[in-house]
């Protein structure tokens, strides 16, 4: 069963923490401040952070589907920023992205299947609700940073980085230099 592998491993990583607690003390606050917006991919898990030379407590993460900008993104950065000494974002989308081009009528289908009401989904564009961004990562990078750019509640005083990163291999490549922006 997946939940008690899940318990089992949770308590050899415990043992684990404890003594990387006793070597370095690690707080709330990113050490590095330093918040990095990105993709849910499971490939990513274990993989962006060590690509980026990071360690737990540098940086805070913000993860949806799709690196796409939703109201939650915008309040998460602005705790990270505004309450817990963040001054600095790097937007970091991925290839082979499985939200670039979502199949809505495909989604909509296994909703229904799985009970979801079908009035809910005639009441919304599920298609845009998912927001793809396309086959051009490029663009969505720099659209998500300058949608942040253009957010009246994020500050304007701090560099906001695109940057895009394989998901196979680790490979990091700039996209937008936050420190160039102005």
């Amino acid at each position: 069963m997946l939940l008690r592998e899940i318990l089992e491993a949770n308590r050899d990583f415990v043992q684990k923490l404890e003594r990387e607690i006793e070597e370095r003390e690690i707080g709330k606050l990113p050490a590095k401040k330093l918040a990095i917006f990105s993709c849910m991919d499971t490939r990513l898990v274990e993989m962006l952070e060590p690509a980026l030379g990071l360690k737990r407590g540098e940086a805070k993460v913000i993860k949806n589907a799709g690196t796409v900008v939703t109201d939650d993104v915008i309040r998460s950065l602005a705790v990270a920023i505004y309450l817990l000494g963040v001054e600095e974002v790097m937007v970091i989308a991925h290839l082979d992205c499985g939200v670039a081009q979502p199949d809505a009528g495909a989604m909509r289908q296994r909703m229904l299947a799985r009970g979801v009401d079908p009035q809910v989904l005639e009441s919304m564009e599920l298609k845009s609700w998912l927001k793809g961004f396309g086959p051009d990562y490029y663009r969505h990078v720099r659209e998500v940073v300058d949608e942040l750019l253009d957010n009246p509640l994020l500050p304007k005083d701090i560099p906001y980085h695109g940057l895009l990163f394989c998901p196979d291999t680790g490979h990091l490549e700039l996209v937008v230099n936050g420190y160039e922006q102005g």
